[in-house]
């Protein structure tokens, strides 16, 4: 039995087939054409949004947010790919009309328009809420590290500033003694090792002076490190791995893991960032009041009660911070306080009721302790390894403790947090092996996490509901 053969390429026909047929219709390209038909492109922020009526014609700036879509979605970030795509594939020469700009005006169209493509992913957020893609009732907050184009050899904080600069001093020294004995002739070198020490030296001395240039520039800034290939990627640790990068943060709506919220930052860590992230997220979903859960990352007494202030209401599980806690002590959870007597009752029934309060960075603290009940005490060596325990209570501990409460009443929702979160971080790192940054400096970086996000938001969508219901929510 033959196969199945197609006709002779060298074939005339005498009607061939338009690009039109080979795009099905729940094609993904049919939504992003649609989708970007419908967006006001000079109201999000894109530059020549109308055309000039003099001068060179120039692309559409439809056409080229069309063409990132679609890379996204695909897997293709690279503005040398998309040019390269943009002539063969059949479905960017579909959506494209044709057209085929080089990779230089791909990439200046993605670096000229950085601060336009979080309205674009905003417009796609609220056509989710339109089609009721949010249960608008819980939102997970987390954040993930991704590589920015600077390696850690181009990473220098200060304290590594300042050892290389010992080391260096040390080697100089040692270079220049070694080369006084060989101008004795005490060693019996020849003059070429003479030379060879006199190019190390001088080498020495330019890295010296650099890196001299480099930590005066850390002290005048007051910043901790600095990056030379991008200024504003920061040394992060996650997860024990150590790299150069940014702070994604995304707050993900609980019904179907879709992110309603994204930004990017170079905080090292996520202390202080989840009432920004909520609260811009309950303001694109419409809500007054939501939940949000995060990890212990988030826990700060000062965002704690801003979240409360603003209308969400946080789940946070607290860490298990202290010298006691890390000795093997009695933790402080162990020690109940009396609102009441305003005093601490401890593991051994005594009351710790001698106040000592204090103003630590602006914050008010009181040290609660009873050193007469600690000295005849009989299990004071679990408890202490000093005269007598101190207790600390911060001028939020209320607010702490009341969230304490909320989190005990409902335990399994830290595991609605993980299943939720991460599926967006999982997509992004592995689906769509985007664990790394292509561009440099935070506008650009947040530019592309904003066609990260959304790409991601737009396979979940055709997933829940198809390509075609998302058209025809577009065109109502």
């Amino acid at each position: 039995m033959a196969y199945i053969e197609g006709h002779a390429r060298d074939q005339a026909l005498l009607l061939p087939p338009s690009v039109e047929d080979y795009v099905a219709a729940d094609n993904p390209v049919r939504f992003i054409d649609a989708f970007v038909d419908d967006l006001d492109l000079g109201a999000a922020g894109f530059q020549r949004a109308r055309p000039k009526a003099t001068g060179r014609p120039g692309y559409d700036p439809a056409d080229m947010l069309k063409l990132y879509l679609y890379g996204y979605l695909n897997r293709l970030r690279s503005s040398r790919r998309l040019a390269a795509e943009a002539g063969r594939n059949l479905e960017l020469i579909w959506l494209l009309r044709g057209v085929r700009p080089d990779f230089r005006t791909i990439a200046d169209f993605r670096r000229d328009n950085r601060g336009a493509f979080k309205a674009v992913f905003r417009a796609f957020v609220l056509l989710c809420r339109k089609l009721d893609l949010f249960g608008r009732e819980l939102l997970a907050v987390d954040g993930t590290r991704l590589k920015a184009v600077n390696s850690r050899a181009r990473n220098f904080s200060r304290e590594r500033l300042a050892r290389y600069l010992a080391a260096t001093d040390a080697r100089l020294e040692r270079y220049l003694a070694e080369l006084d004995q060989i101008d004795r002739g005490e060693d019996g070198a020849g003059t070429g090792r003479g030379e060879a020490l006199a190019v190390k030296i001088a080498r020495l001395r330019e890295q010296r002076q650099a890196s001299a240039a480099l930590l005066g520039q850390l002290q005048a800034s007051g910043e901790g490190q600095i990056s030379l290939t991008d200024p504003d990627a920061r040394l992060m640790v996650a997860h024990s791995k150590v790299t150069v990068g940014y702070n994604a943060q995304v707050a993900v709506d609980a019904k179907h893991s879709l992110i309603v919220e994204q930004h990017v930052t170079n905080a090292c860590n996520d202390m202080g960032l989840l009432t920004p992230t909520a609260g811009a997220a309950m303001e694109v979903l419409g809500v007054e009041r939501i939940d949000a859960v995060a990890d212990m990352g988030y826990h700060s007494g000062d965002d704690i009660v801003a979240c409360e202030a603003a209308g969400i209401t946080p789940y946070i599980p607290r860490p298990h911070r202290g010298t006691a806690t890390g000795n093997g002590l009695f933790p402080k959870e162990r020690f109940r306080y009396d609102p009441v007597a305003d005093a601490y009752h401890c593991p051994g029934g005594q009351v710790l009721d001698t106040r000592y309060a204090s103003v630590t960075r602006g914050h008010l603290s009181v040290q609660y302790s009873s050193p007469a009940a600690c000295a005849g005490c009989q299990i004071k060596a679990r408890c202490t390894k000093g005269r007598w325990r101190r207790i600390n209570r911060g001028e939020h501990e209320a607010v702490i403790e009341r969230m304490a409460e909320r989190l005990a009443k409902r335990p399994g929702i830290l595991t609605i947090r993980k299943s939720t979160v991460e599926h967006p971080f999982g997509s992004i790192k592995q689906w769509m092996n985007q664990g790394a940054f292509l561009m440099r400096g935070l506008e650009k970086v947040r530019a592309e996490f904003s066609l990260t996000a959304l790409a991601y938001n737009m396979r979940r969508a055709i997933t829940l509901i198809g390509v075609l219901g998302l058209i025809r929510a577009v065109q109502a």
